[in-house]
């Protein structure tokens, strides 16, 4: 079993990863997924700018033809020389499994495969075909904590040759960790801003860093809880031109609806107003919010809370099943829970 914990990537990618042929990458963090491949690719010393040596395939292209991952395995590229098959979109297909398991059977030679795959449980059949073969690499990735997140920060910092201060770094990392991708940019965005500057401070984060893990997704949140559709188009193009990941917006309005059921749950049990219920379950809420979900919990009953929150949880699932209708799915979705939202308002 060949399973690479998340603080033992990096040790992995220096020293063992060039004994390994076929690599699965996975987890939540789509972010971490498509950094961490993109660094096994580097290591594999194909070119990637050879399209006869870097063959990019969508998970798609293995369920319409489940011979396909083989033949690009087994097949010798044009100009000779090593080739790297990489799978993006990946869940649990059947035939990309067997293959796989073919693959962890008899190593390819010739050839590196890189599946990049999004959350998969425990038990699920791509995960465990990783887990268990010792010829496969199984690589997790789950959201930063606040170690790597420490460290992501120190990487950047130290490349422009800046310091920051204490205050300043607690602001920044409580601003990142959705997401790798997002939580880099973020970074970046600040090195760029403070290039002149010997100190990063805290006005400086405010100035210029968006909330990669939450509070940028807090404005189309509140848009959907208000049930206002234009104010919802304008916040979900923002985070879609910050880069930062559909999927974050989902997650957080999931939570938030979770929440909700939670505390309207509570109402309903102890008698209690949504001011009261606020005092003991509301209170990590930000202050200009807490308007919004008192009405909310006032407009919602917690068995209708609980089925969006359902939904939302679809369609992330659809968006780890199915990576090219991520971002349609979940706007859809999304509007659909603002529409509804507003019929409750206007009935209040």
């Amino acid at each position: 079993m060949v399973e690479i914990k998340s603080h033992e990537v990096d040790g992995f990618l220096q020293k063992q990863a060039k004994h390994y042929r076929v690599f699965i990458v996975y987890g939540p963090d789509k972010g971490l997924v498509a950094e961490r491949a993109s660094a096994i690719a580097a290591l594999t010393g194909v070119d990637q700018s050879d399209g006869f040596a870097l063959i990019r395939l969508d998970v798609g292209d293995i369920q319409s033809d489940p011979g396909r991952l083989l033949d690009e395995v087994n097949s010798f590229g044009l100009f000779g020389g090593e080739k790297l098959i990489w799978v993006r979109g990946a869940a649990n297909e059947k035939p990309l499994v067997e293959a796989l398991q073919l693959l962890g059977a008899d190593p390819p030679q010739g050839s590196y495969v890189i599946v990049e795959a999004g959350d998969l449980k425990k038990g699920a059949a791509l995960r465990k075909v990783g887990e268990t073969n010792r010829s496969i690499a199984s690589i997790a990735c789950y959201q930063d904590d606040s170690r790597a997140l420490n460290a992501l920060v120190d990487q950047e910092l130290a490349f422009a040759n800046l310091r920051i201060t204490p205050a300043a770094r607690e602001l920044l990392l409580n601003s990142i960790g959705g997401d790798r991708i997002a939580s880099r940019n973020e970074i970046r965005k600040l090195v760029l801003y403070c290039l002149h500057q010997d100190l990063i401070d805290e006005q400086h984060v405010l100035d210029i860093v968006g909330d990669a893990s939450a509070t940028s997704t807090d404005e189309v949140v509140d848009a959907v809880l208000n049930g206002d559709v234009d104010a919802f188009l304008h916040a979900v193009q923002k985070v879609i031109a910050s880069k930062t990941a559909i999927f974050l917006v989902l997650q957080s309005t999931m939570k938030q609806f979770h929440l909700l059921e939670t505390m309207r749950l509570e109402m309903d049990e102890r008698q209690q107003q949504p001011s009261q219920v606020m005092q003991s379950l509301g209170r990590g809420i930000h202050f200009r919010r807490k308007p919004i979900i008192e009405k909310t919990l006032r407009t919602w009953n917690s068995s209708d809370l609980g089925k969006e929150a359902s939904k939302l949880q679809s369609t992330i699932l659809v968006g780890r099943q199915r990576a090219s209708l991520e971002a349609d799915a979940a706007v859809q979705t999304l509007l659909a829970t603002t529409l509804q939202a507003a019929r409750r308002n206007r009935r209040a």
